[in-house]
């Protein structure tokens, strides 16, 4: 036996003989590699470490740092902000960064990147061609009028990638007639764009490009880059006096900080901390564009008003007839859980008319009185669903504005009829909220909270809209968002099931905003959001993309016809 052997031997039986039989002796025991045993020490060491430190104060930021999902570091854009003992990683939380990271992929595959030298390589609407696909001497009312598109580039070359945002829409002017066209993108170069023939009559077509396929590639590059382009300035009191300091999701120093933390939900918040000025002395909030741009001088060419909303279709149209095969099916009625497909309806003589269900009228006041009697409405978001608060205000002249206090535009409203028990509320969202008008934090809160605070009955009824605030962000603050108003909503579900609530998608707005913060592509890939992750739930969907485009309403506040016909699907949904 050599010495080495020896050793080894007469140590494992002076080891094993001792009295002092610890767990840690034991294990060392079972190591006789003397190399073995030290890296078992440094691997001892190192946990005793571990422990302390995640005992002491700051353990909660490691927590959160170990789970935090590779989306937020690939993207360099989520500051390490949740560092408060208040966040803690819980299952319910890791799942829900998972589920941002699993759309988040998702949309990467579906816009990949498309970099370009010059733009003469980019679509052009001019070179791009449009054709009806198997044409017809006669066009029959609800027919699928199917029309071929191939894109381009300046040089008249054929594109070899898909990926161009493209608005289809056709109409009658004389009949006040719109609906939209479906776009399937063959990721070729090539597209087919579907149309309903709803209505009788002559029927124009029309395909904008909004954005060649580069265009919309830096679009998504640029948001996911950062969050400097809004710059929020809060207002403190100090004692008396406001004192204003910078806010913002992320705040690039080593200052003081205030925290404003949602731990359930990992939403944060933060204003840079004023000396002697407690952060719960926060009253007020405004914001304001920034120079900042994630895009190069190059992208930003493809961004002029002249290269966006450029129409593709040369002169197509066609006249569609009653025919003698046209059959009307009888359709079911309009209710919560229903499966909306696009288009979801039309206009006609100026009226919303859906495709899908069917709907009552709720054109004299005392039939919207009849359907909002013994009602609770909440209305939760932006400032297209306070737009409903005024217009019922002004239609049913029994619902009275009762002074919550207050001021401004952003303040809570709400609408009173005490002999009938209707109580209509629009409550803003809260960050990110975009104006350069002053706005309350007092009573500020998110839309998950909100719901969390509403009882629910078979009388109450809540409807959420968000998605123009959220366009200058990155992607993954929409996400979240989403998927924590689901989780409020399953929870409302659960202790009340006959609660109705309906989701109010995003419109289009006014094509000559800064591209980079406003565009509707930005909109367009928000409503892909809210479909996918609210599908399996039972919710009414009013789709105000599909409205606004059939209106050809491109205004941020679309106009009263167009309200008249969401609040019409509204009231179709609860009574």
């Amino acid at each position: 036996m050599s010495i080495r052997k020896q050793m080894q031997t007469t140590y494992l039986v002076t080891c094993w003989r001792s009295e002092d039989m610890t767990i840690s002796r034991i294990l060392l025991c079972s190591l006789p590699n003397a190399s073995a045993r030290k890296l078992f020490l440094m691997v001892l060491i190192i946990f005793v470490f571990l422990v302390v430190f995640m005992a002491s104060k700051d353990s909660t930021e490691f927590m959160f740092h170990l789970n935090k999902p590779i989306i937020l570091s690939r993207w360099h854009i989520f500051k390490e902000f949740l560092n408060s003992e208040a966040i803690q990683s819980t299952p319910a939380s890791v799942e829900a960064e998972l589920g941002v990271t699993a759309i988040l992929e998702k949309l990467n595959q579906q816009i990949p990147p498309r970099p370009f030298h010059k733009q003469s390589s980019t679509t052009s609407a001019k070179q791009s061609t449009a054709t009806i696909l198997n044409p017809q001497r006669t066009y029959c009312m609800g027919d699928q009028l199917n029309v071929w598109l191939v894109a381009k580039d300046y040089f008249g070359h054929r594109k070899e990638y898909g990926g161009d945002f493209l608005r289809a829409r056709m109409s009658s002017p004389a009949l006040k007639a719109g609906a939209s066209g479906k776009v399937t993108d063959f990721n070729n170069g090539t597209y087919l764009v579907s149309f309903t023939l709803f209505w009788e009559g002559p029927v124009s077509l029309s395909i904008l490009l909004m954005h060649p396929s580069e265009g919309v590639s830096a679009l998504w590059r640029a948001r996911n880059q950062g969050y400097g382009r809004i710059i929020y300035t809060g207002q403190f009191l100090n004692g008396t006096s406001p004192v204003l300091t910078e806010c913002g999701f992320t705040l690039n120093t080593s200052a003081e900080l205030c925290q404003y933390l949602d731990a359930r939900d990992h939403e944060a918040f933060y204003c840079l901390k004023l000396p002697g000025v407690p952060c719960e002395a926060l009253t007020h909030m405004t914001s304001k564009n920034s120079d900042v741009s994630y895009l190069s001088l190059k992208e930003k060419l493809l961004f002029q008003r002249l290269n966006i909303g450029v129409e593709v279709v040369k002169n197509l149209s066609i006249t569609a007839s009653l025919c003698n095969n046209t059959t009307k099916n009888k359709k079911k009625k309009c209710q919560i859980g229903m499966k909306t497909p696009f288009p979801s309806g039309y206009t006609l003589r100026g009226r919303w008319i859906t495709a899908h269900c069917e709907q009552n009228e709720f054109r004299a006041t005392q039939d919207i009185n009849n359907c909002l009697a013994r009602k609770l409405i909440y209305l939760m978001g932006d400032s297209t669903l306070r737009q409903w608060v005024y217009y019922l205000n002004k239609v049913v002249k029994t619902l009275k504005f009762f002074d919550h206090h207050g001021a401004g535009l952003f303040k809570t409203h709400i609408l009173l009829d005490t002999e009938r028990h209707i109580l209509v509320q629009w409550k803003k969202h809260s960050h990110p909220f975009v104006t350069k008008k002053q706005f309350s934090m007092k009573d500020d809160n998110y839309i998950p909270r909100e719901i969390d605070q509403v009882a629910g009955d078979s009388g109450t009824a809540i409807v959420i809209g968000i998605g123009q605030h959220f366009r200058p962000f990155p992607i993954n603050v929409f996400i979240r968002r989403a998927i924590n108003i689901k989780k409020a909503i399953e929870r409302l579900f659960l202790r009340s099931p006959e609660t109705k609530v309906i989701i109010k998608m995003e419109n289009i707005r006014e094509i000559n905003e800064n591209a980079e913060i406003f565009s509707d592509f930005h909109g367009s890939i928000q409503n892909l959001i809210i479909r996918d992750i609210f599908r399996d739930l039972n919710v009414g969907i009013i789709d105000a993309w599909d409205m606004t485009i059939a209106y050809r309403s491109e205004d941020v506040h679309p106009p009263e016809s167009v309200i008249e016909s969401q609040i019409g699907m509204f009231l179709n949904y609860i009574c």
